[in-house]
């Protein structure tokens, strides 16, 4: 009991001290009834972010990692995927060509869109190579995205195609910094003309992919006069520790302009840790055959902690199609395991389920709320 009202969920760690010599009182210190003995270690053998991955690719190869679903004439059809190990040997490419860029080790990375494959695919590129990740977002208003960009100094951004557009108006200032634009998906001749125009390099996602090979290829022939066939090279990955930043969030705060906060790679193993101990509380575990829509923005911590667990796990994540109307469609194709949202979007759920149910009569209603409760 804590001033008459029982503490369920915290436990005191340290009593309050009183005024004293002219400092302030400090009040008592609680902590999460989970960790009442303690914080848990760090998970045994990961030391970054990119162990999460590389582990799991190594122990869940064929394990569905990444699914869209496949729109055909204007159809949603089924969720197609990429393994784990399509998405390292991807990844090991695109991080790549990031190198091949001139972006070393403690650089910085903007990933601007929706939620996707390409943006967990440019976030473990990141991860690879000890680059910062910098996700980025315009619903902190207005400039937003320009701060980011010059505040972090991020020089290499990958981008939604429709999302192009906000970046090419924040060129006056961070092409300062910014030198390279990789869309997610198609660049129009006019976009290009204008990156070009400013001194920046865009690409296409599947360009981009090609480009340390195409480069290779083309030093080969400057060279040698011809292509060496059977040839490539790659960039050794860096050793990261724990204590690495391996991402910048950014959040509104309460005034002035967005406040970035650094991440560092033991934030998120821990982090780990901690929700595999709080599962294991209430006699849950997550498994490789979970399922997950990715709904949540990737740009926020939570979304990017859970989504970092499922891969621990060897589990797999679906993404919605960014629709809110589209959204109980998506759930009922994928059939996840777990769906992380915010009490809003779980309201208008259950009042779209209670709407369908009403209609199929009585009974039907009944079972439906005896299972609910």
């Amino acid at each position: 009991m804590e001033g008459g009202r029982e503490m369920k969920h915290l436990v005191k760690v340290e009593g309050g001290r009183e005024a004293v010599d002219g400092r302030p009182s400090v009040g008592p210190a609680y902590r999460s009834a989970f960790a009442k003995e303690g914080f848990p270690p760090p998970v045994p053998g990961i030391h970054c972010c990119w162990d999460i991955f590389r582990l799991s690719a190594e122990k869940f190869p064929g394990n569905n990692m990444l699914g869209r679903r496949e729109v055909v004439n204007g159809k949603a059809g089924k969720y197609v995927w990429m393994t784990y190990k399509e998405v390292y040997d991807t990844v090991i490419k695109l991080g790549a060509s990031i190198r091949s860029c001139g972006i070393e080790q403690g650089g910085r990375c903007g990933i601007y869109g929706a939620n996707s494959s390409e943006w967990v695919i440019s976030m473990e590129a990141c991860n690879a190579h000890g680059i910062y990740c910098v996700p980025l977002y315009d619903t902190l208003g207005a400039g937003a995205v320009e701060f980011i960009l010059c505040h972090a100094e991020v020089q290499i951004a990958f981008v939604e195609e429709k999302k192009i557009a906000e970046v090419l108006k924040t060129l006056h200032n961070s092409s300062k910094f910014l030198k390279t634009i990789v869309s997610f998906g198609k660049v129009t001749p006019k976009e290009k003309e204008e990156v070009e125009n400013s001194g920046l390099a865009i690409f296409e996602w599947d360009e981009f992919l090609c480009l340390m090979y195409v480069q290779y290829r083309l030093k080969n022939l400057a060279i040698y006069g011809c292509y060496i066939q059977g040839c490539d090279t790659q960039f050794d990955l860096p050793v990261k520790k724990m204590d690495d930043i391996c991402t910048i969030m950014y959040t509104s705060g309460t005034t002035g302009d967005p406040k970035g906060v650094l991440i560092s790679n033991k934030n998120i193993i821990t982090l780990i840790s901690g929700v595999d101990r709080l599962l294991l509380s209430v006699n849950e575990q997550l498994h490789e055959d979970d399922v997950y829509i990715s709904y949540l923005p990737l740009a926020h911590i939570f979304d990017r902690v859970i989504e970092e667990m499922f891969i621990y796990c060897g589990a797999s994540i679906g993404f919605w199609r960014g629709d809110v109307k589209l959204l109980v469609e998506d759930i009922g194709e994928l059939k996840p395991t777990v769906f992380c949202a915010v009490p809003r979007v779980l309201d208008r759920i259950y009042s779209g389920l209670q709407a369908k149910i009403s209609s199929g009569g009585i009974l039907k209603k009944t079972l439906f709320n005896l299972s609910y409760k």
